[in-house]
């Protein structure tokens, strides 16, 4: 198989009814005897992620920054970690901090936008760009780059992107001073007039994941009964199986298994939401959508680990929350409402409060961060090839501010990025610096990106 070069596609795809499971990159796949130029369309690609957190950090007040409660107080490589950042510290070799730039493209540029930070924030996170005020169709904004990397690196795969979030609105027209929802309620800009929306629900993800392979009868048949998108491929599986070598077997295996055991939660939380309805702690959010917000964040995150390991996409972004949410995040230990915790009023025991809340969602990062380096990827694994950008485009939400706005980067882009490194950025850095230096690291070629100035060195 291997010495003829027969080898295994990339792009197999086992099909059913209801589903199209495509496969991890095994050995089988890989020819013993190839050129480069033959093996270049089958070696893992870098992927990419954005995450954006609302509300900014304790660490960019005044008493924060005083007290490192987000940037290290040394810089460089083997920088000392901050109580904020420690449940990273087992990725060290893979985290690179960027402190102290400003995503001044949120900021108002007239006073009729004065106040308004909250309603226009997220459509600059990953554009640069300053979005219209408009409550019409006129929206504008820029394209973000995770779209920039999609179409020029994302084009050969199943889905060129997926777009997913904790909580939206569920709204049109205008969220506030003027500004349409369609800000608020996503990160991912096609192009500057076309804002992506976002899937909260995991069973609408995991579907348009894994549940392409047949008409929406046949899904919603196997979803009615509770059958796995496996059960209609078990012939294909065993063929399959039979003609690989343990390794492979073994990769194969923990790979549907993932996806039989995330089918299984998203099940779980169906037939709880089903049988509490109005008792529900999210009484109107849909059927799939856990209470929890640990459990639905870490379930998109499984999601987006399986698309990547399978290449069914390259390319994604996280909302972990609307902006204005009063959500109670009580394994944090704070048990304030999370932007009651923003709006600290310089108060430095709410200030405390406000970094339990960033330290507990960057302790749900790591999770995802683990199942990246956990999951083999060609000569490596995820995390070794995949570029995870997280933060905020507020900095401290008290004052609505967007100054040194807390910013992280994850994995290593199959090389491109070293990890183990704090950098400090002189005041005033756009943030957009950081969105050109990962464009460029990622391959794109471009020059400029929203308010850019230049690139950062990571």
């Amino acid at each position: 198989m291997f010495i003829t070069k027969r080898a295994l596609s990339r792009r197999t795809v086992l099909r059913g009814m209801g589903a199209a499971v495509a496969l991890p990159l095994l050995d089988a796949m890989v020819p013993a005897i190839a050129t480069a130029r033959e093996l270049a369309p089958i070696l893992p690609k870098s992927r990419f992620t954005g995450i954006e957190m609302v509300h900014g950090s304790a660490g960019a007040t005044e008493y924060g920054t005083k007290h490192h409660l987000w940037s290290p107080s040394t810089v460089g490589r083997d920088f000392e970690f901050t109580k904020t950042l420690q449940p990273l510290e087992p990725f060290r070799d893979y985290l690179t901090v960027v402190s102290h730039t400003d995503c001044s493209a949120a900021d108002p540029v007239s006073a009729e936008e004065v106040g308004a930070d909250h309603f226009r924030s997220s459509a600059v996170f990953l554009t640069a760009a300053h979005a219209k005020q408009t409550e019409g169709s006129d929206i504008r904004n820029g394209t973000s780059i995770d779209q920039l990397y999609a179409q020029a690196h994302g084009q050969d795969t199943p889905l060129p992107s997926i777009q997913l979030c904790i909580e939206n609105l569920d709204s049109s027209g205008t969220c506030g001073y003027n500004y349409s929802c369609a800000y608020m309620d996503t990160i991912s800009w096609g192009d500057p007039a076309t804002p992506l929306p976002m899937t909260r629900d995991p069973r609408l993800a995991f579907e348009e994941l894994f549940g392409t392979g047949g008409s929406s009868a046949d899904r919603a048949n196997r979803n009615r009964i509770n059958r796995s998108i496996l059960d209609s491929i078990t012939r294909d599986i065993s063929k399959l199986q039979r003609n690989l070598d343990p390794k492979d077997r073994g990769r194969l295996s923990d790979y549907l298994e993932n996806i039989r055991e995330i089918e299984r939660r998203i099940q779980k939380v169906e037939a709880y939401n089903t049988s509490h309805g109005p008792d529900r702690a999210l009484p109107t959010a849909p059927v799939g959508v856990p209470d929890s917000w640990e459990e639905h964040v870490k379930l998109m995150m499984d999601l987006q680990v399986l698309a990547f390991a399978a290449e069914v996409t390259r390319v994604s972004t996280l909302k972990l929350s609307r902006d204005t949410s009063n959500r109670v995040f009580a394994d944090s230990g704070c048990s304030t409402p999370w932007h009651s915790a923003s709006h600290h009023g310089e108060r430095a025991e709410t200030i405390e409060d406000q970094a339990k809340i960033n330290r507990y969602h960057l302790s749900v990062l790591a999770y995802f961060a683990e199942k990246l380096k956990n999951t083999p990827d060609g000569d490596g694994n995820l995390l070794d090839h995949t570029l995870v950008l997280y933060g905020s485009p507020m900095g401290d939400s008290n004052v609505h501010g967007h100054r040194r706005v807390p910013l992280v980067l994850l994995g290593k882009a199959n090389g491109a990025l070293q990890g183990n490194l704090h950098v400090l950025e002189k005041d005033k850095t756009p943030q957009a610096n950081v969105l050109l230096t990962v464009l460029q690291k990622l391959g794109v070629p471009v020059d400029r990106i929203g308010d850019s100035t230049g690139t950062v060195e990571i």
